[in-house]
């Protein structure tokens, strides 16, 4: 009796020993901290790895989210409770795969002795009395079908459905599942407590979810071969990059050689040349110093003429001799005596050129990129003056009206023109902006509010500033926040524009704001004199300010790969010049100055959109222009 108890003690416990990922025994059953699920580490770790760029774990079960150090699940607690369970279930179950290794018992009577045969018909597991009476007691079980236990091990022949039997209300069996609740139940358990529930039949569940997980497992499938193939085609590139990048060592080598050649002439020029004129300095010390020993040797027989004991005995005419060659002497000792992605990695790796040297130039060459060019590739002529402009789609933009015109329109960068409907378009808008799910934050002129509508057109929430909106602009980071540039502030609300988060005070007075991925805002003081641009953190610390010209504007907008594209407007000379800068912290450093774009400026008022990478738009009053990007 109390090994029976024992037993069922074990069987009882074991649906709580089961992992909810593997559906099979707790491994190292460990514990997420923030809900107190339990799992297989190993299956924590197979979870974990499609979740490596973030620094926590979302519960499978609850969606909780728990916090992951370093070494992410290697540092969460084992379930000591858990793990002692189940040690305590394989000691009395006779080890690890005891489960496994138990035959099935006869389900027929209560001998509990192991089954030989399962009866098709009766949906039982019967031993060998019961399989005796089963063939002899023909009045009831005649017809049935019985297969023997060994073809059903080996998958020989399949027992369909078994249902477990129902708790509550013994004699039913849990033929059903409630969506609601997640649980199997039987048709009492229907009416009792599940009336207004989604019930699937048992049957139909099982095989809707077989054919998911198949669904999956296929996708799954095909998923990898996918990424194989990716893999693949990545070595591929690779090894056109390497090919590239040999070809251009092999042509800078090949510069090198024929300079090196020229060099080596000219070098031989110049030592001939050199050599030459050192032979010539030679021949001319040579005179020099032949001249100088000639001098010497004169000196000295002067001297030995001059200096003579009988001076003062010499008769007139010698001693006028002799005082004319002292004189001589004397001139002669007067004289002076005499030296620089896959598929795009590829693309750019065959980019690039080497480019040689004047010939004027002793190096041999530098290495660089194609030259950057910028070309309107479409001019549009708007319906008003523009109020506000945000990018809509990577080749179109929205842009709003509050003039004499109202409403909305997307515009593409072929010209194509259509009305955006899923708001009123009978009012103006001061400024407006797209969230990444195609929800629209607009800013109507002359009020103190601005509204979030859904994609489909129902107002989602309405923002209260305070503060009427004549000098007030919208945009949205790269998170989905809304960002409302006011004046000598930047207010920072939640996505969904319930809440104010933050606010960024400016040093000058801005009107236009972009930000990057990074969470930095580039704000622009656009038409005010002098006109400024900063970048600042979310803490307010700002970088060096760009300030323009007298009389010129500057605009930003900040591109997916957070490269900063400048707009310097100069209206009385109907001149945009556009720069482009790297982020260096918070200041901005200048990679290129594109050629000037003649335009037809009527207004100091002007926005500048990045679309994508390779794709600007720039509105100036009621005229549109989408700028093509070369770099």
């Amino acid at each position: 009796m109390a090994e029976k108890r024992e037993s069922e003690k074990a069987s009882s416990s074991s649906p709580n020993l089961i992992c909810p990922l593997c559906l099979d025994m707790f491994v190292e059953a460990t514990i997420l901290t923030s809900c107190g699920h339990t799992f297989c580490r190993r299956c924590l770790k197979k979870y974990d790895l499609t979740h490596h760029d973030l620094d926590h774990m979302v519960c499978p079960l609850c969606r909780e989210i728990t916090k992951l150090s370093a070494n992410r699940v290697d540092d969460l607690r084992l379930n000591v409770s858990i793990n002692g369970c189940v040690d305590d279930y394989h000691a009395k179950c006779g080890g690890m795969n005891a489960v496994l290794e138990m035959c099935q018992k006869c389900t027929a009577c209560k001998s509990h002795k192991d089954a030989v045969s399962f009866c098709l018909t009766c949906k039982c597991y019967m031993c060998d009395k019961c399989l005796h009476s089963h063939q002899q007691l023909t009045m009831f079980f005649d017809g049935h079908e019985i297969v023997a236990m060994d073809d059903v091990i080996e998958g020989k022949v399949s027992i369909g459905h078994l249902f477990e039997m129902c708790s509550i209300h013994k004699p039913e069996k849990k033929d059903m599942f409630c969506e609601d609740c997640k649980v199997h139940v039987c048709h009492k358990c229907v009416l009792v407590g599940h009336k207004a529930h989604e019930i699937k039949n048992q049957v139909d569940f099982e095989l809707e979810l077989r054919r998911k997980v198949e669904d999956l497992a296929q996708r799954c499938a095909d998923k990898k071969t996918e990424l194989e193939k990716n893999i693949q085609n990545i070595e591929i590139q690779r090894h056109e990059v390497h090919t590239a990048v040999q070809t251009l060592l092999n042509d800078v080598r090949q510069a090198y050689s024929i300079k090196a050649k020229e060099l080596e002439e000219n070098l031989r020029n110049l030592t001939e040349q050199i050599n030459a004129l050192e032979c010539s300095f030679d021949d001319d010390l040579n005179v020099l110093k032949s001249k100088d020993r000639q001098r010497i040797k004169s000196i000295c027989s002067s001297i030995t003429l001059v200096d003579n004991d009988r001076l003062g005995h010499l008769e007139t005419g010698t001693l006028s001799a002799h005082i004319l060659l002292c004189e001589e002497l004397d001139a002669m000792l007067k004289e002076a005596t005499d030296h620089t992605s896959a598929s795009a990695i590829t693309k750019k790796a065959k980019g690039k050129r080497f480019k040689p040297a004047d010939n004027t130039r002793l190096d041999l060459g530098s290495i660089a990129e194609s030259d950057p060019k910028m070309r309107v590739i479409q001019y549009v002529n708007l319906r008003s003056y523009v109020y506000g402009m945000a990018r809509y789609s990577h080749d179109s933009v929205g842009i709003g009206y509050g003039g004499s015109a109202q409403g909305i329109d997307i515009i593409d960068s072929n010209g194509g023109k259509q009305r955006y409907s899923n708001i009123p378009n009978d009012r103006k808008y001061k400024d407006l902006v797209y969230q990444q799910d195609g929800s629209l934050c607009v800013l109507l002129y002359g009020t103190k509010e601005a509204y979030i509508y859904s994609p489909l057109g129902s107002k989602k929430a309405t923002i209260h500033m305070g503060v009427c909106t004549y000098d007030i602009n919208v945009n949205r980071s790269q998170a989905d926040e809304i960002i409302i540039t006011n004046c000598d502030k930047q207010d920072i609300y939640d996505p969904t524009g319930s809440t104010l988060k933050h606010t960024v005070q400016t040093k000058h007075r801005t009107y236009q704001a972009s930000t990057t991925r990074t969470g930095l805002i580039v704000t622009s003081s656009c038409s005010a004199n002098p006109s400024v641009l900063t970048v600042y953190d979310r803490d307010g610390n700002a970088g060096e300010s760009l300030q323009a010209p007298e009389d010129v504007c500057l605009y930003a907008t900040v591109d997916e790969q957070d490269r900063v594209y400048v707009a310097s407007v100069d209206v009385d000379n109907s001149s945009v010049v556009i720069r482009l800068y790297d982020l260096d912290g918070l200041n901005l450093k200048e990679r290129v100055e594109f050629q000037a774009l003649n335009m037809t400026l009527e207004s100091y008022w002007c926005y500048l959109v990045s679309l994508s990478p390779g794709m600007l738009a720039f509105a100036c009053w009621d005229k549109l222009y989408f700028i093509k990007v070369s770099l």
